[in-house]
């Protein structure tokens, strides 16, 4: 009599090319040959992919007769991986068959995958929302995993997400930044379709930008009873933060919380699934070493408190009515946290963009001119600091004549190596302000190290986003700029990874 079977419903993930499918099938207790794997390393069981596609438990009878199944010490797992897509032009995926046994006192399970490209992370997710990642650098992989006997997703992802991290106080100027970025990607961001109209997540045709306010641990009524900001730590839940920036960066899709800044309230979480490229926004992406450790590339936007101060009373009280003394006020309360929490951070960006107040006009306080230093760190990989006519040296260029109209006060650019925080650093400045920015291809072409693809990128960027606020000084240029090393450091790391994995299946 053979044995019966019992089949877990087999997940179908939504991919776009770079994630599988998988199915899995369980049988009654029986005992797992002692050699087996070693003699069947791809399974005992073989059958045409289209067949089991059409019927994923067809295999489970003849799995059954062939293992000969006899006692109640083991549970035997079938799964079929279904690699859609490529994982680069130059590495076409694989399918594969493997095989693993379920210990039933234990409940813990020993996996061995074989597959031709090497998968870099794999996860087990039950209905507890507890997820299981491993991650991987061989092509045969062995992995240890819990399972609970309910339905159960696995997921192997076959690149690994770019994360980025951006770190900068509340109004200045991350939501401008973000939108160049993803707009040097290719595609609109825009909130997921369907969603929360009140996310703070936005999503282009590459990237995905969440917002980091999505981690407060306390809504704004628990902040206000506890007496503590949003800067503060003990308000945001940096434990899930890592779980979850981990998990996407390892090509596993999270249930993410959401902050609803309308209402203060903490809302119920939203999909996200692992894009290309990450960025994480906010107060703290550089804060715990945990998640600064998962960054492939870091930047704070640092802006003066002067320039804050003229920014925040712009905003505040031609936008929303605020008064004089409210905005001091709240700046005053924000800037213990902001100094002890959100300032430090800088330390550990590979590059910030610096915005003070121009030195083109003495005692200037209305903050419309502005003075913007690029700090760009020495020795980061994939990522060579842009330089101003010759690198390591120390230059003052004044662009303004024939080939630049410069008005009133005129624009300066600087450029020299520095020590910043300890860290030997390029630094590029401009102060003053862009009157025509269809002559800033004359500003381009002096600057090395752009990453662009073609002559003339970065002004094409610049006038497609003339609209955009800072789009005529330091601020708009420094981002656009950031933005294309951004791009050409995703596509070194994305050749690097094909690379290696070109070589492991030669192996």
């Amino acid at each position: 009599m053979k044995a019966p079977f019992v089949s877990l419903p087999r997940v179908d993930i939504p991919t776009d090319g770079e994630f599988v499918h998988a199915a899995a099938l369980v049988s009654q207790p029986a005992l797992f040959p002692r050699g087996l794997m070693d003699q069947h390393p791809v399974g005992p069981a073989m059958v045409h992919p289209a067949k089991l596609m059409k019927n994923p438990w067809h295999i489970c009878s003849n799995t059954a007769d062939s293992l000969n199944l006899e006692s109640s010490a083991w549970h035997i797992f079938l799964i079929y991986l279904s690699l859609i897509g490529q994982l680069h032009p130059l590495v076409s995926l694989q399918l594969s068959f493997y095989a693993f046994s379920l210990a039933k006192k234990e409940e813990m399970a020993s996996c061995t995958v074989h597959t031709v490209p090497s998968l870099h992370s794999c996860s087990i997710s039950r209905p507890a929302a507890k997820t299981y990642n491993f991650g991987f650098s061989q092509r045969h992989h062995q992995f240890i995993f819990f399972h609970s006997g309910r339905k159960s997703a696995f997921v192997c992802s076959a690149e690994k997400t770019v994360v980025i991290g951006l770190a900068a106080d509340s109004g200045c100027g991350k939501s401008t930044f973000m939108r160049r970025l993803t707009s040097v990607f290719g595609g609109a961001a825009e909130p997921p379709k369907g969603g929360n109209p009140d996310s703070n997540t936005l999503i282009s045709d590459t990237t995905t930008v969440i917002c980091l306010d999505d981690y407060h641990s306390l809504d704004r009524t628990g902040r206000k009873e506890k007496g503590v900001t949003a800067l503060d730590p003990r308000a945001n839940n940096f434990d899930l933060m890592y779980e979850q920036v981990k998990a996407i960066k390892d090509g596993v899709a999270v249930e993410k919380p959401i902050y609803n800044h309308v209402t203060g309230l903490l809302d119920p979480p939203e999909l996200i699934k692992p894009p290309k490229i990450l960025v994480i926004e906010g107060l703290h992406p550089m804060y715990d070493s945990r998640v600064r450790d998962l960054l492939d590339f870091s930047i704070y936007l640092d802006i003066s408190n002067e320039v804050k101060f003229a920014w925040k009373i712009q905003r505040d009280m031609a936008e929303r009515g605020h008064s004089l003394e409210s905005i001091k006020a709240s700046i005053e309360a924000r800037k213990p946290d902001f100094d002890a929490y959100i300032d430090p951070q800088k330390q550990y960006a590979d590059a910030v963009i610096e915005v003070l107040p121009t030195q083109l006009i003495p005692d200037d306080n209305e903050g419309k001119v502005l003075r913007v230093r690029l700090i760009m760190k020495e020795g980061v990989k994939h990522f060579a600091p842009v330089y101003l006519f010759d690198e390591g040296s120390t230059i003052s260029w004044i662009p303004c004549g024939r080939k630049l109209t410069c008005s009133y006060p005129g624009i300066n650019f600087f450029y020299s190596p520095e020590t910043y925080f300890s860290n030997e650093v390029s630094m590029l400045e401009m102060d003053g302000q862009f009157e025509r920015l269809d002559e800033l291809i004359y500003v381009e072409s002096h600057l090395s190290n752009l990453s662009t693809k073609f002559y003339g990128e970065v002004t094409q960027q610049m006038l497609k986003h003339s609209d955009f606020p800072g789009s005529n000084n330091g601020t708009g240029l420094f981002q656009t700029i950031v933005g294309l090393k951004i791009r050409d450091l995703y596509e070194q790391i994305v050749a690097e990874r094909a690379a290696a994995s070109v070589a492991a299946a030669k192996l």
